[in-house]
């Protein structure tokens, strides 16, 4: 989902655009694809109805179309949670464009169909474009913060909701009637199973409101609400990462300016490459040296994931860690400091050093 790496507000050359857009608000919105913005949520809507089926442990049936219906209606739940987050970050940033007048295209929604190599969640995310050269500091501010601030508070509140409305302890054993013969959820774990992995906000809400029925790690993804909370909680954070035009990039570069973002970039290359490399290092010691594994100290791979190395060839390859200047670079007012401070803490809360592992 919005692996994308947040091109959402990808910007075209600024040698070719006019500073400042003398569109009006009317005139952006006449100038939309309509029907491809249309199509591609449409689909959007089948393929995440089809994986939230299947997380809830209903695979898609084709034996009629009545039956592959009723089928696609149990990933109700997963689909509208996760499509209300996605929906309320990029409308974020398009309604912030709006407010400046920057021209920009409505949502992009990117539909995944369900594929036996990849995880499915039925879709890449959703992203907008940027057409012209952002006017200034607080156009870039405002359009970069609000599409985290308020997919944040959607996850908070599928977290919440789901913390709080667990279904009953037996649940489980509608999807994995197999783990009544064995007395429950299996334990130790058992080799080959997904897990996914816990931040700060994760943790605080586990402790302050300790639900009974909390399923583990391993089980999670078979409760919508937990599991699209969860999605929400990661993708704001990827989102936010202070690197290049990422919207966590566009948030340093207006609060700190040119030298300020790129220290940040660099840092946190820097810090991912270093979360990663015991992973990495595992990795490569199982295929050509196993009896070296030993030598990591399992402190160290428990906070690592190789996954960041990925990642950090991705940012500084693909996505550049730099951020282009706007029309009019200058301070922010407080009240944009204090909610640039916020969001901060709001990547924090949300950062999970090893979002997935296979046990």
């Amino acid at each position: 989902m919005r692996g994308d790496a947040d091109n959402s507000l990808a910007t075209v050359s600024s040698s070719n655009i006019m500073s400042v857009s003398n569109f009006s608000k009317s005139a952006i919105i006449a100038k939309q694809n309509y029907p491809l913005h249309l199509g591609l949520f449409l689909l959007t809507v089948l393929t995440t109805l089809w994986a939230g089926a299947f997380w809830g442990g209903h695979p898609a049936s084709f034996a009629s179309l009545p039956r592959f219906l009723n089928t696609l209606a149990t990933g109700i739940p997963y689909s509208a949670s996760l499509l209300l987050f996605l929906s309320v970050h990029e409308f974020g940033h398009f309604f912030a464009s709006q407010y400046h007048r920057v021209r920009a295209t409505l949502p992009y929604y990117i539909p995944v169909p369900p594929l036996p190599f990849l995880l499915s969640l039925g879709t890449m995310g959703a992203v907008i474009k940027v057409k012209e050269r952002i006017p200034g500091t607080n156009a870039l501010f405002d359009i970069g913060i609000s599409g985290p601030m308020g997919g944040f508070a959607v996850c908070l509140g599928l977290l919440l909701y789901g913390f709080l409305n667990l279904p009953p302890a037996d649940f489980i054993y509608t999807i994995h009637p197999e783990y009544l013969k064995g007395g429950g959820i299996p334990i130790p774990i058992p080799q080959g199973s997904l897990i996914l992995g816990k931040n700060l906000l994760w943790i605080g809400l586990e402790y302050f409101i300790a639900p009974k029925n909390l399923p583990p790690m391993t089980e999670m993804y078979h409760y919508p609400f937990l599991f699209t909370g969860w999605l929400g909680s990661l993708v704001t954070a990827l989102n936010l990462l202070p690197v290049g035009q990422l919207d966590g990039g566009h948030i340093i570069y207006a609060m700190f300016g040119r030298k300020g973002h790129a220290k940040a970039a660099r840092t946190f290359l820097l810090f991912i490459i270093l979360l990663g490399f015991p992973a990495l290092l595992e990795l490569l010691f199982s295929l050509f040296k196993p009896d070296a594994v030993t030598l990591i100290p399992p402190v160290m791979l428990h906070w690592s994931w190789a996954g960041w190395i990925l990642w950090s060839l991705i940012l500084s390859r693909f996505i550049g860690l730099n951020h282009p200047s706007t029309g009019d670079d200058h301070r922010l007012n407080t009240p944009r400091k204090i909610s640039g401070w916020a969001t901060i803490a709001i990547f924090c809360v949300t950062f999970t050093p090893v979002p997935f592992a296979i046990i």
